[in-house]
């Protein structure tokens, strides 16, 4: 066999691969729903004692929990018993680091949202516009059951990353923080319990904030913590000395960004700062793990809202739009970027274009 033939059926398998690969999410969130993880969270169990304790067709979920050996969530041992992986555990409710309501959230809100990605690029219109006639997060408001399973996931990949973004910024040389947008409050929550000197400002549309309250006494920082509700395109809370928005921006085109930091901006006291803390693009993408990361996130908000992941350049130029200066960039390991900004002196500066 030719050397070119050989190539050619090693890339066809490689691609046939990612073009099959739909079956994974989806086997992760029927594991997620069926609270499978849970049930092995104490060791081994048949398929028959799985599917007897969910109310699932037997032989349906073995073949299922077979699946899900093939990509290390769970092993299978000699006698048919399954058991989760470090990474299966993962999916739990209920422990450190778990992503269990991300993969329903993928796996069951917004997956008719992929599929409609070529209308998306064709048209500029978000696929979840496309899909609902409304775009944002305009979905969540009439369907609390999709509003609570986004805002916990927003909670828990928040979690995933908080405590590198907590060392990674000084925030304790601030007296008052306003997390703009902050959901459930884990990251300000983070940022209070690492600074009891500080206090903090939670602010966010009702469907967010609305649990917030418990979490955050959960966390231990409730007390300490003002929680308002409103949005970030009329008026945000002022007083604060540094507006920390984690993961916003990213999810609005340049126009409606730039209103949101003008709000910001007329919010923002003498003296306070910005902090965005949002993924980076690189000016070229190569065929590496980490781009990988970065266009995955990309497509996802295009499909999602029409909006894009954006490079240094980019996000310099939308903040001098806005009337900030950037003062400092600074990755945050495994975490995204934190990108610091000031009130320019004499308003909007350009800077960056």
């Amino acid at each position: 066999m030719s050397e070119t033939v050989s190539d050619s059926r090693a890339d066809a398998a490689r691609l046939l691969e990612i073009v099959n690969s739909a079956w994974m999410p989806q086997a992760l969130r029927a594991a997620a729903e069926l609270g499978v993880p849970d049930l092995l969270a104490d060791g081994p169990r048949t398929a028959a004692d799985v599917a007897e304790a969910t109310g699932a067709h037997a032989p349906s979920l073995h073949r299922l929990l077979r699946a899900l050996v093939t990509i290390d969530v769970l092993t299978e041992d000699g006698e048919g018993g399954f058991a989760l992986t470090p990474m299966g555990g993962l999916l739990r409710a209920d422990v450190d680091g778990t992503v269990r309501s991300w993969a329903i959230y993928q796996g069951r809100d917004v997956w008719d949202e992929w599929g409609l990605m070529p209308e998306a690029v064709r048209t500029g219109r978000s696929g979840r516009e496309i899909a609902h006639g409304a775009g944002g997060f305009a979905p969540l408001r009439d369907d609390p059951r999709r509003a609570a399973t986004f805002n916990s996931a927003m909670a828990e990949l928040t979690r995933l990353s908080a405590r590198a973004v907590v060392a990674g910024h000084d925030f304790g040389r601030y007296r008052r923080v306003a997390d703009i947008g902050g959901g459930y409050g884990e990251l300000l929550g983070t940022i209070l319990r690492a600074h009891p000197g500080s206090t903090g400002i939670l602010f966010d549309l009702p469907h967010a904030v609305d649990a917030a309250a418990g979490h955050l006494d959960g966390m231990g920082v409730r007390d300490r913590c003002e929680i308002v509700s409103g949005s970030f395109f009329e008026e945000v809370p002022t007083g604060a000395d540094l507006y920390v928005l984690k993961s916003v921006l990213h999810d609005w085109d340049d126009d409606r960004a730039a209103e949101i930091l003008a709000v910001v901006r007329r919010a923002i006291g003498p003296g306070a700062r910005l902090l965005l803390v949002e993924r980076l693009m690189p000016d070229r993408m190569r065929a590496v793990p980490e781009h990988r990361l970065l266009a995955r996130a990309d497509m996802n908000m295009l499909v999602a809202h029409a909006a894009p992941e954006r490079t240094e350049g980019q996000w310099r130029a939308l903040l001098g739009s806005a009337g900030f200066d950037v003062v400092a960039v600074t990755p945050i390991p495994g975490a995204a970027t934190a990108i610091e900004a000031v009130p320019a002196v004499g308003g909007v500066t350009g800077h960056g274009r």
